[in-house]
């Protein structure tokens, strides 16, 4: 039998890792596999190169780099038009699966995936996987015609990202402290706190509206502080449909006390001050003004709506 063939996407600037661990990573996965190496050379480049690779038919699309590699990756995959595979039981099937080394700062789908932080563990049980076979399908959601892997946001989190975006492009090294100082930034001086304009709908549900922000989860957790896990929905799963919070009017003390419970496995109660839903297949978020919009921890700018829907069994994935 033939070897597996793969196409391994690095981006070159990925945030932990070097030339020479690159050259590393290349001469372990060509232990085992058939690959070919191709590098990214500007932002929405990795889309078109996992489409390429879906197309062209290849068994296994590696990527090096963070979260909004992934992202990148993923969509390629999810648009692609893959050969016809003999066999083939669903969708999934038919593309290439994924296997994630984690090279950003952060590493949120890496390690939702169980895989561990630092890229030479992470590649060693990718290796072990491609050789036993070892993958699990799992489910995307979808925010109009883009795929996320593990979150997104509408309202504040999305202009946090927007200025810490900002100032990594000024020279400064993402922290959590340089995300603490956006946020703060972010909520008492640049936020509408008194007046919510978004709404939320639903298929058969009655319009739950007075909402400022909402995070949406398709795993858990939402992103991590270091080693710490910060979890607005908890419940979350690959394996269910997306997790909603939505916060209502940003008040000092509830928003203190609905953060606190982020890093709480037990969630804050449904309540005035908040809205939760659980395995949702498909709503709607929409705003009386522009919103701030992210995907996976990018920004995208800003949304006056955006239609959410949770996409089964979408792609197979080494771990």
């Amino acid at each position: 039998m033939p070897p597996m063939r793969a196409v391994l996407v690095v981006n070159p600037k990925a945030t932990t890792t070097s030339e020479r661990s690159r050259d590393v990573l290349v001469r372990a996965l060509r232990s085992e596999v058939d690959l070919t190496v191709r590098y990214t050379r500007r932002r929405g480049h990795a889309t078109a190169l996992a489409r390429e690779a879906a197309e062209e038919g290849v068994d296994v699309v590696v990527t090096l780099g963070g979260d909004g590699t992934v992202n990148e990756v993923v969509n390629g995959l999810m648009t692609a038009q893959p050969p016809t595979v003999p066999g083939a039981a669903s969708p999934a099937e038919r593309l290439p699966a994924l296997a994630t080394v984690p090279g950003g700062s952060t590493n949120v789908f890496a390690r939702a995936l169980g895989l561990p932080r630092e890229w030479p563990e992470g590649t060693s049980m990718i290796l072990e996987g491609l050789r036993l076979g070892r993958y699990r399908t799992i489910g995307l959601g979808r925010a109009d015609d883009r795929y996320f892997t593990f979150c997104a946001g509408f309202g504040l989190d999305a202009a946090v990202i927007h200025r810490v975006e900002q100032a990594r492009r000024r020279g400064r090294v993402s922290s959590p402290g340089l995300y603490l100082r956006a946020m703060l930034s972010q909520y008492f001086f640049a936020s509408d706190r008194r007046h919510p304009a978004v709404r939320l709908e639903r298929p058969g549900e009655p319009v739950e509206d007075g909402l400022s922000t909402a995070i949406i989860q398709n795993t858990a957790p939402w992103t991590y502080l270091g080693d710490r896990e910060v979890n607005p929905n908890p419940k979350a799963s690959f394996d269910l449909g997306l997790d909603v919070l939505a916060l209502r009017q940003l008040r000092v003390p509830s928003t203190t006390r609905t953060v606190t419970q982020f890093f709480s496995a037990r969630p804050d109660p449904p309540g005035r001050r908040a809205l939760r839903l659980h395995d949702v297949a498909e709503f709607t978020l929409l705003s009386s003004r522009p919103q701030a919009f992210q995907l996976d921890g990018d920004y995208l700018g800003e949304r006056e709506k955006v239609r959410f829907a949770s996409v089964p069994a979408a792609l197979r994935v080494i771990c």
